[in-house]
């Protein structure tokens, strides 16, 4: 299925920019800036949204729900209804504390596993949609509040792993958009992938 609907989950706001649970928005932003796409603000949909013309009469969305995390399903879910798209048709790209910082991990069924945000296009969607999983685990110090945790910034060993990872995100973020979910999980979920 054509994946039309690319959404990334984050908060919005100042001071959630560098947090560990705004890394799909990093991505979202470094795919749209390589292909020359510009974000516009929705309040249609209260969300930012970058149009993507492939040619031949195919468009594909991206978009960034400006409801905070824990309601990114009401935004995701009002672009779905206005584009008439099926789950399927729709991949968000998030943090995943269940996956080793620098892993990414492709995906289409499971529960939100403790994401709010996950939690919230489920309630809204329903299952089915595509998830780009991006990895901030482990949590380190163990005892430390979740909430804490993936509202904390990266540490600098860790952001300059972001930093370097980075391309292989968008990459990853392409090969699933352009050749479809079983070449990317073939080559992402993989523990070496090349």
């Amino acid at each position: 299925m054509f994946l039309t609907l690319v959404a990334g989950l984050g908060n919005p706001g100042r001071e959630y920019e560098a947090t560990r649970h705004n890394l799909g928005w990093v991505v979202l932003d470094a795919l749209a800036r390589k292909h020359g796409l510009s974000w516009k603000h929705s309040t249609r949909f209260n969300a930012a949204v970058a149009r993507w013309d492939l040619g031949a009469g195919r468009t594909r969305w991206l978009a960034k729900p400006l409801t905070f995390m824990n309601e990114s399903g009401r935004a995701v879910g009002a672009l779905a209804r206005f584009h008439q798209l099926e789950p399927g048709a729709i991949a968000a790209v998030y943090d995943d504390l269940t996956i080793d910082l620098g892993r990414v991990k492709v995906t289409t069924t499971g529960s939100a596993g403790g994401h709010n945000g996950v939690a919230s296009l489920l309630e809204h969607l329903g299952s089915g949609f595509v998830r780009y999983r991006l990895g901030i685990g482990p949590k380190d110090p163990p005892q430390m509040e979740l909430t804490d945790f993936v509202l904390g910034k990266f540490t600098p060993e860790q952001q300059t792993l972001v930093n370097q990872k980075l391309d292989h995100y968008v990459h990853g973020l392409e090969l699933l958009l352009s050749r479809g979910i079983e070449p990317a999980m073939n080559q992402l979920n993989r523990r070496d992938p090349k």
